[in-house]
């Protein structure tokens, strides 16, 4: 464990301490019985194997090793998109993202639409139950002000709008300064005030983990959620303290793994609230990544990035390393420590599944469909059955379907590749998509086919458009 960090943090659980304890004495404690709470740690380009629980060797998780320890690993576990903002729209609303108009590429600050607000966000059902939210960190669904979390569901935002990367540096903004544009300093906000442009990102993991403790602290007696949505490790990869400077060698995958890391300590101020505050086992701590990693310049040239083998394919990409992202779910007492679920499950089922455990109900107006299923059932038995028949990738710059896979794991792709080859893979027996048997098995290319075709026409037909909006 990083000393200088802890130090430093350990001044501001203290205060929260001194401060709980007063607010205790004024009896604002909650029942014990009350509504569960939710906790989604979701990370930024982080690959399938960059946990211990996964497979890193060159990446210390303790903490999120734990929690797979304490709770339930997910192998079989997708995003709705290969790329940060559908991918975002897709958790928050369950629905594939060219359902809800979110299907073409990420968001740029110049950009005057993201998630409309006739959508419903996790936030806005557990709202309705009475739950206090909070967004801390990457929103990337829109960044005027129409547009922001607390305008879908959250009480309160503390964060950077958009990618880390999307500021002064950016190569984009570089060509486009050649013309007298450019792009402002990245902002970080709160709810709809910036509070900081262009500020020192080695310290944002370490104050997005202080804004998450505070929050815990501030609502421990009434039901909560949190969404902390790290920044980190997209590229450009920080951290603070001691974990900004790391031993590298061959163990060690340098500053990205340091982003990792500081993430990993984290989670562990977040579990240890949780028990310091007897709301351990009334509280469900989701973790998982947006995408796979990404395939940058600086890694093309052997610089540290993510990592998502055993799988194929890179964040963009429709290849299992692009939306197979690592999954653990934990709340003692109520799920199986140390399970593994290797059934068919998705970050669009969040949602239902959440709103199911605090007794919400979901709209089943024919007008606002939404595609996740409540997988309560995998969390407390990950023996049981996928609720999916199938699970379709799509494209996260041009809305199109690209490939398909079913329950049981046969996995299609629909369109050809470069070099023309059709492509079947039984990702049970290849989960690296090697071995390719289209040619054998032509009555399951016809039955994945003809569902993928059924269900694109479908979405297609009922879209609904993005939100726009005004000035920031």
């Amino acid at each position: 464990m990083k000393k200088l960090l802890l130090k430093n943090f350990s001044v501001a659980v203290c205060c929260l301490t001194i401060s709980g304890f007063l607010l205790s004495c004024s009896g604002d404690s909650g029942p014990a019985d009350r509504r569960p709470n939710f906790i989604i740690i979701f990370t930024d380009d982080q690959g399938y194997s960059d946990v211990g629980a996964f497979g890193a060797t060159d990446i210390e998780t303790p903490n999120l090793d734990r929690m797979a320890e304490e709770g339930v690993k997910f192998t079989s576990f997708y995003v709705a998109a290969p790329a940060c903002t559908p991918s975002r729209a897709g958790l928050m609303t369950g629905c594939y993202p060219k359902r809800i108009g979110m299907a073409l590429g990420v968001l740029w600050p110049w950009h005057r639409v993201g998630l409309n607000p006739n959508e419903v966000t996790i936030a806005e059902v557990l709202k309705e139950r009475g739950y206090a939210t909070a967004c801390i960190g990457k929103w990337h669904l829109g960044r005027p002000t129409d547009l922001l979390p607390t305008r879908q569901g959250f009480d309160a935002y503390f964060g950077i709008p958009y990618s880390n990367d999307m500021g002064p540096e950016n190569i984009v903004s570089i060509l486009l300064s050649l013309f007298g544009a450019g792009l402002p300093p990245i902002p970080l906000m709160r709810d709809k005030v910036v509070v900081d442009e262009g500020g020192n990102q080695n310290t944002l993991t370490k104050r997005y983990t202080e804004e998450a403790i505070r929050f815990i602290w501030e609502n421990r007696g009434k039901p909560f959620f949190l969404y902390l949505a790290h920044n980190m490790p997209h590229a450009p990869c920080h951290a603070s303290g001691d974990f900004a400077d790391p031993t590298v060698d061959d163990t060690h995958r340098g500053i990205y793994a340091s982003a990792v890391e500081e993430i990993d300590w984290g989670v562990a101020q977040i579990l240890d609230t949780l028990e310091d505050l007897d709301l351990d086992h009334n509280t469900l701590v989701i973790f998982t990544s947006d995408n796979g990693p990404a395939r940058t310049l600086q890694s093309m040239l052997g610089q540290p990035t993510g990592s998502a083998l055993p799988l194929r394919g890179w964040k963009s990409g429709t290849y299992e390393g692009g939306m197979r992202v690592p999954a653990i779910m934990r709340w003692p007492g109520r799920l199986p420590a140390g399970d593994e679920c290797r059934e068919l499950a998705t970050a669009l089922d969040i949602l239902p599944t959440l709103a199911g455990y605090a007794g919400a109900s979901l709209s089943v107006e024919p007008d606002h469909k939404i595609d996740g299923k409540d997988i309560s059932a995998l969390l407390e038995r990950p023996e049981s059955d996928s609720p999916h028949d199938y699970f379709y990738y799509y494209d996260a710059n041009t809305g199109l379907l690209e490939a398909v896979r079913d329950a049981e794991g046969w996995k299609l792709h629909i369109r050809k590749s470069l070099s023309g080859v059709k492509e079947l893979y039984y990702l049970p027996d290849d989960i690296g998509e090697s071995e390719n048997i289209y040619s054998q098995n032509p009555d399951v290319v016809e039955r994945l086919r003809a569902a993928s075709e059924d269900f694109d026409h479908e979405v297609t037909k009922n879209s609904r458009p993005m939100g726009w909006a005004g000035p920031y």
